[in-house]
């Protein structure tokens, strides 16, 4: 499983993609249409036209790792939906209940940050 920390930035395309790009064909989406750099170390993810499978794309710093990740059975019904944007912005533990297949949007987790009240 790909481990991402809260300070990773991670951004899904929100349109989907023809799943024979390999890592040129999505890091030249990536430069184009999402306008990011590829190289910057940020997960990108994809998904099908089905919505049966997502392409997770990252830079470590000498090479590029390409994930794919098929559910056996049902489809990812988490995925959103922008006239403005072509990319989404995902926090990290949004992104691990996406790849698991579950739905972001609806789940309950404390908020990233929340003030800590000091003793007196």
């Amino acid at each position: 499983m790909i481990q991402a920390t809260p300070q990773t930035r991670i951004l899904m395309a929100v349109e989907a993609v023809d799943f024979r790009r390999g890592i040129d064909g999505l890091a030249r989406l990536c430069k184009q249409q999402l306008q990011s750099d590829p190289f910057s170390g940020t997960l990108y993810v994809f998904r099908n036209r089905r919505s049966t499978a997502i392409k997770i794309l990252a830079y470590d710093g000498s090479a590029f790792w390409l994930c794919h990740r098929r559910l056996s059975a049902g489809r990812f019904h988490f995925w959103p939906v922008s006239a403005t944007g072509m990319a989404k912005k995902l926090a990290a533990h949004e992104f691990q209940l996406l790849i698991m297949g579950g739905d972001p949007a609806s789940a309950k987790v404390p908020p990233a940050w929340r003030p800590l009240s000091l003793p007196t």
